[in-house]
């Protein structure tokens, strides 16, 4: 009796498996306009434009890769719906649409997530090894993520005073 139940399940799980396959994610990025971008209005050292490409666009810009996992439900909907969240909370393909404010407060946190390790994201790491982060590329990273909020507020200053 038990192993019928249990032969069933799994038969009603395998169906629903493949019946969820129908159902696909769109994998059009918005567009981006290059001047719009983050890396485009501060650019840094080669190097770390090269981290932050790797790190983080994936998933907070609109040039997401979608890799081969996400052809498999319901997979695909979680790595969509994280992407849909994580370019609505920060979207460095959309930096220049924020205003000076916003964009410290999107830096302070970048500083912070990056040198907390909070980012990029241990599920998304362990999947893309070229963005995991070494403690020396992480502090490097938070630090340049600082300066260059100290510099924008700087110019944001002087700006102001002109």
């Amino acid at each position: 009796m038990k192993r019928n139940i249990i032969k069933y399940l799994l038969w009603g799980l395998l169906i629903l498996f493949i019946g969820a396959q129908f159902f696909r994610i769109d994998k059009t990025n918005p567009p981006a306009d290059p001047a719009s971008d983050f890396l485009k209005l501060n650019p840094p050292p080669e190097h770390l434009a090269i981290l932050i490409k790797d790190a983080c666009y994936d998933c907070h810009s609109n040039h997401s890769e979608y890799p081969w996992y996400t052809n498999i439900a319901p997979v695909s909907w979680w790595v969509k719906n994280h992407i849909n969240e994580a370019r609505e909370h920060l979207n460095f393909s959309t930096w220049a649409s924020y205003d000076a404010e916003k964009a410290d407060h999107k830096l302070e946190e970048c500083n912070e997530e990056v040198a907390n390790g909070n980012m990029p994201l241990k599920s998304y790491t362990w999947m893309h090894l070229e963005a995991k982060l070494t403690e020396a590329q992480r502090k490097e990273l938070a630090d340049w993520f600082d300066n260059l909020r100290i510099a924008s507020r700087y110019q944001n200053n002087e700006t102001e005073s002109d």
